[in-house]
């Protein structure tokens, strides 16, 4: 197994929690060194938090059968630190079902033993990790694919003809600022389930929502139901929106905020700014430049009033973002 210290910064780190005469399983020990990371071994439960907490590693490996201290307790520390918590740990214990049930009970992500079938330890192993992967890529307010998967997402859909379109609400912090963040994180799951379902329900598996963060999600969907999708999304949110504020608000369209200088004045109530970027006349080689004119778009898309989505009509030779033209449904394309 590679011993090999913080100081290759070409791979993730893996800790190993281990006496140092103590082996892994062979399955085990077979699977760590064919992961890409490094693998750094650590002896004792302070070497581990300080490494963890160091540098997350891709996984933790907790040698339960070898004299390290308290490896249970080593575990346990781990999983509920809320930054090392989402590291997934695998536990090797010893053999017999209290053990393992001890280990799930510190709350280890998934336990092996050298009494395991090489199949079944290798498929657990496997799992822990798809896992992981899994968790930490979603948001944990609305359940949708984060960054990661996000540009994953895009850069699969290159060669197909599809649509980027970047949600961000307007007024967001002065809702919050009047109705506080437990209202306004409300309101983020309430676009949340309104850009998935419009979308799923619109265009299928063809779609895809993720969560950026905070206010901000991406969409794709293909590039003929743009107009579609984002006019039944803009007119859905002015809808449900206004519902979202007290009667009074409600009523008169606005409440009296303070800006920065404290100053009175009046904040609308919420719209929503989309602003989309389209491969019909450009072409695009990675997301990253995708999300980049996705992002300016939207920046345009929030100058104009209303909820509105805008459409990126420029080639690769031009610049300058043209003026929007107004349609019946209100939106803007």
């Amino acid at each position: 197994m590679t011993d090999q210290s913080l100081s290759s910064p070409q791979l993730p780190i893996a800790l190993l929690l281990q006496a140092v005469e103590a082996q892994l399983p062979p399955s085990v020990a077979g699977w760590v060194d064919r992961q890409p990371v490094t693998v750094v071994p650590v002896t004792s439960i302070d070497e581990l938090m300080v490494y963890a907490l160091r540098s997350r590693p891709r996984f933790i490996v907790i040698d339960g059968r070898s004299p390290v201290g308290d490896p249970l307790a080593a575990c346990r520390k781990i999983k509920r630190d809320p930054f090392t918590g989402v590291v997934p740990v695998v536990y090797v214990a010893p053999d017999g079902m209290p053990a393992r049930v001890e280990a799930l009970d510190a709350l280890a992500d998934d336990v092996v033993s050298a009494e395991m079938d090489d199949a079944e330890t290798l498929t657990r192993l496997r799992c822990t990790l798809a896992r992981s992967d899994r968790d930490v890529n979603v948001h944990p307010s609305t359940r949708l694919p984060g960054a990661p998967a996000i540009h994953d997402a895009i850069r699969d859909r290159l060669d197909t003809p599809f649509a980027a379109c970047y949600a961000d609400l307007d007024h967001f912090k002065e809702f919050n600022d009047r109705y506080s963040y437990v209202e306004g994180d409300r309101v983020i799951r309430l676009l949340a389930a309104l850009l998935h379902d419009t979308v799923r329900g619109l265009v299928g598996d063809d779609g895809f929502v993720g969560h950026i963060g905070g206010d901000d999600f991406i969409f794709l969907i293909p590039r003929d139901r743009v107009d579609d999708v984002c006019t039944e999304i803009v007119q859905t949110f002015d809808t449900l929106i206004a519902y979202q504020y007290s009667e009074n608000d409600r009523r008169a369209g606005y409440f009296f905020g303070k800006d920065r200088r404290g100053q009175l004045h009046r904040v609308p109530l919420m719209t929503l700014s989309i602003g989309v970027v389209t491969n019909e006349r450009r072409t695009f080689t990675s997301s990253v430049g995708v999300s980049a004119l996705a992002t300016e778009m939207k920046t345009y898309a929030k100058t104009l009033p209303g909820s509105v989505y805008a459409i990126d009509r420029r080639t690769d030779d031009r610049s300058e973002i043209q003026t929007p033209q107004l349609t019946e449904t209100g939106a803007r394309q």
